[in-house]
């Protein structure tokens, strides 16, 4: 039985201000003073000693927190571009309150966040895509390391993902939130079989 601990990463400025990040990777997008405090306070009270190694997407924030994740444990980190953010295409940096504003029809009133159909007015990654890639880099992994046990610290889009594939609901993708900063979701896959211990969960 393998095991995937999703980590979202902690707070950036630009979570602060309601833009979307996407893939941008500049001081805006960066660990926020409250990001960094949320991931000190996760390394304080989740205990990662028992894992065997860190995957963590190769953006500043994801990297960060993993660092203090992994801060006084030594575990190996190791990039992974499949645990990316969505790209939101044109729309990466811009309010997500002003999206919402001129072009509704792909917005969720509910979760206040894009549905599926907002990929071709902005260019942008395909939730199928995003998908895709997380589904490859879980079976990839549990086949290469059945009894292995990972930290992913990745991103809010890219967790809700992950759950997707687990719960098989591409179908149905606004079913699953998108998790708070510095929670932690459980996992397992064996023999192409998923299991969710937990979701969002906060230490």
């Amino acid at each position: 039985m393998t095991e995937f601990y999703f980590v979202r990463h902690g707070k950036t400025f630009a979570n602060q201000q309601g833009l979307k990040q996407g893939t941008i990777n500049s001081d805006i997008t960066h660990l926020s003073d409250i990001g960094k405090q949320q991931a000190k306070h996760l390394h304080d009270n989740f205990d990662i000693s028992f894992a065997d190694e860190i995957y963590v997407s190769p953006l500043q924030r994801t990297l960060d927190t993993a660092d203090y994740l992994n801060a006084g444990v030594g575990l190996p980190i190791e990039k992974d571009e499949r645990l990316l953010e969505i790209s939101y295409g044109k729309w990466d940096g811009q309010s997500n309150a002003e999206l919402m504003k001129t072009y509704p029809e792909v917005f969720d009133d509910e979760l206040k966040d894009v549905l599926p159909s907002y990929a071709p007015l902005a260019d942008g990654e395909t939730f199928e895509q995003v998908y895709n890639r997380v589904k490859e880099f879980m079976e990839e992994k549990a086949s290469e390391n059945p009894d292995g046990k990972f930290i992913l610290v990745s991103h809010g889009f890219t967790v809700k993902s992950a759950m997707l594939v687990a719960l098989k609901q591409l179908d149905d993708p606004m079913s699953v939130i998108e998790p708070d900063n510095t929670s932690v979701t459980k996992i397992r896959l064996k023999n192409d079989q998923y299991y969710v211990d937990y979701f969002n969960r906060m230490y």
